[in-house]
């Protein structure tokens, strides 16, 4: 670790550029770490450029340590520990949840018990409608008190009778003619033939238009990239789980090919936002981390990578959205609760209009 402390503005401005140089492209699916056997989800489609529309073209992701979970003192305390963090992450339009890994030790993924592969599974189980949980997630010890936590009611949980412009679902394993697209199980009285045909268990967002509603043996639609939803009609279509397996991955192993344009750090320590702040630069994909028991700095300790010494260098802001606060501590489903209330008003005002 370097001894040397940077401080400038310009020395942060140069960290910001060179990791957005660094970010790596990564597509956009459902969470692979969520079972071995599970159904990938399909991405069709891109955003055209520079088209204003109804719909949001702005993300928001918040990254936070798996290990939270481990101060809770039972299996069933850290499931329900991961369905607050769901919850509050629905609840503020959040469309991507990263779990990074800050263990010295830096445990191997593939172990089921890992705090961070344990808070992944929840949270894409509870993000996946209940119509498919069955299909797309096999029995799991992680699982086993998932059935207990508060739904999350998203606007893509659609119920059985209900007609929605949007649906996800899985596509099934049925054998269909040459040139005819799959059936798919979109959690409704009738399945759903879609446009193109795709290998069974693939779940696919798929776009209906309300003209098929009175087809006597199903219904027609056509899979579009799950951000469809979001920036074409402005729905908020649920979140992503990424797995970081070091601190710096959080920043060079975006989701988005483009990276993160705007990366906020919160911390007792950060800088008051209650009179300092008024707006933000304008954003594309908005990054937030929230740090463990031990804040930020010691996420920073446990990734030799980087270079730097003071941990608020990473972040274009570090924040302090709870000053005077009255307990000694705040705990990290907490934090994300209180930032997103306080920055709410900030992100809907500078999130980008158009998908440039």
């Amino acid at each position: 670790m370097s001894s040397k402390r940077k401080t400038t503005k310009e020395t942060r401005q140069g960290t910001v550029e060179k990791r957005a140089k660094l970010a790596l492209p990564s597509k956009q699916k459902s969470c692979p770490y969520a079972s071995d056997s599970g159904p990938e989800r399909e991405a069709a489609g891109s955003h055209d450029l520079c088209n204003k529309s109804k719909g949001r073209h702005y993300t928001v992701s918040i990254a936070l340590p798996g290990s939270i979970v481990d101060n809770a003192q039972s299996t069933e305390l850290k499931t329900y520990l991961a369905g607050q963090i769901a919850r509050a992450a629905v609840i503020f339009n959040v469309d991507e949840i990263i779990v990074f890994n800050e263990s010295v030790q830096r445990k191997v993924l593939s172990n089921a018990q890992d705090c961070n592969l344990f808070l992944a599974r929840i949270l894409q189980y509870l993000e996946t409608p209940q119509y498919l949980r069955k299909q797309i997630f096999p029995k799991h010890p992680d699982l086993q008190y998932a059935g207990l936590l508060n739904p999350l009611d998203a606007p893509h949980h659609v119920r059985l009778d209900e007609w929605s412009e949007y649906r996800e679902g899985i596509v099934l394993d049925r054998p269909v003619k040459s040139g005819r697209g799959s059936y798919v199980n979109a959690g409704m009285r009738k399945e759903v033939r879609i446009d193109k045909c795709l290998k069974p268990n693939v779940r696919v967002t798929v776009h209906l238009s309300p003209s098929e509603k009175t087809d006597p043996k199903y219904y027609k639609g056509r899979v579009v990239s799950p951000t469809a939803p979001r920036t074409e009609s402005g729905l908020y279509w649920g979140y992503t789980v990424r797995l970081a397996q070091t601190f710096g991955a959080v920043f060079t192993e975006s989701s988005y090919k483009e990276g993160y344009d705007l990366t906020i750090g919160t911390s007792d320590k950060g800088e008051d936002t209650s009179s300092n702040y008024s707006d933000l630069p304008q954003f594309k994909h908005l990054l937030l981390v929230f740090g463990g028991l031990q804040g930020l700095e010691a996420s920073l300790e446990s990734d030799e990578s980087l270079v730097v010494d003071d941990v608020s260098l990473l972040f274009q802001f570090y924040l302090n959205t709870c000053p005077n606060q009255g307990s000694r501590t705040i705990r990290t489903e907490e934090a994300i609760l209180v930032t997103l209330s306080v920055l709410r008003p900030l992100i809907e005002k500078s999130g980008c209009t158009t998908t440039c």
